[in-house]
């Protein structure tokens, strides 16, 4: 057993530091030489943004193991490579497939009849996403600094700052359970990424329950929860596999026949067009 915890206390920081370039890159890829993300879904990058920069301020609390914080740096990284990518290249609503990269598609005449509050992270115009994301690491900036220097506050405000980062990245395998159910099919989504998200998983646990280095409790009860939403995508994979998309079009984007750059929307209507992963805490 001593053995087995020293390697996984050499191996598992090393390959999640590394997790990130990995586990997306292959997507990063296949959606730029397709020309097309539909099937990746944009909360991907939004979750692991959002989660990352929340355990980047973290980090000056707690004081965990470097590994993670470095991860969560390259997380950073490749996530906005990743995001680029996918604005750059979403399908035209009216495309076949199409929905299938706006967050929650079809959501609205669907089960719930959700409907996010200002048309949130689906946004027609790439800009808005990069005000929104610089908008909020300045925030967080902006509190680290003033909450600081209170020696009777800051601690309850890290750990919450901890809770809230790591909480929003467990949730990162739900937009994608809920894009293949509603698509009937996990066409776009990489095997390659599912591969590392449990391999991940399993190197994780196992490291975070055994390590002698500081890893908060916060990681390892996110950890498990996601390590569940995975194993269920891993089924999803086995029960749909790559079958055509059966996302019905959305009423409120009519758009057909058009193609702006003005709108955000860069790929030609009627090109044919093909959600993908999280770092390991």
């Amino acid at each position: 057993m001593g053995f087995f915890t020293s390697l996984a206390g050499i191996a598992a920081p090393l390959f999640l530091i590394a997790s990130p370039i990995l586990s997306y890159a292959d997507q990063a890829i296949s959606m730029h030489r397709a020309k097309s993300s539909a099937g990746f879904s944009l909360d991907i990058p939004l979750i692991m943004l959002v989660a990352s920069m929340f355990r980047i301020f973290y980090y000056p609390g707690a004081k965990y193991d470097i590994a993670l914080l470095i991860q969560s740096f390259c997380n950073v990284f490749m996530q906005l490579i990743l995001l680029k990518i996918a604005l750059d290249h979403r399908p035209a609503p009216s495309s076949r497939g199409g929905d299938a990269s706006i967050p929650f598609a079809g959501s609205q005449d669907g089960i719930s009849g959700f409907q996010r509050p200002y048309n949130f992270w689906k946004w027609r115009s790439s800009k808005p996403y990069w005000q929104f994301l610089i908008g909020l690491f300045i925030t967080l900036a902006a509190l680290e600094l003033l909450i600081a220097p209170f020696d009777s506050i800051y601690p309850t405000y890290s750990v919450l700052t901890g809770y809230i980062g790591l909480s929003v990245e467990a949730t990162l395998p739900l937009p994608q359970l809920y894009a293949n159910a509603q698509s009937k099919s996990c066409k776009g989504f990489r095997f390659s990424v599912l591969a590392s998200w449990i391999v991940g998983d399993s190197m994780k646990m196992f490291w975070f329950f055994t390590a002698t280095t500081e890893i908060p409790l916060a990681f390892k009860l996110c950890g498990v929860f996601q390590a569940i939403c995975d194993a269920l995508i891993g089924v999803q994979y086995f029960v749909y596999g790559n079958q055509k998309l059966s996302v019905k079009p959305q009423e409120d984007w009519e758009l057909a026949g058009k193609s702006s750059s003005s709108n955000g929307w860069q790929t030609p209507v009627g090109r044919r067009t093909p959600v993908a992963d999280k770092s390991y805490y």
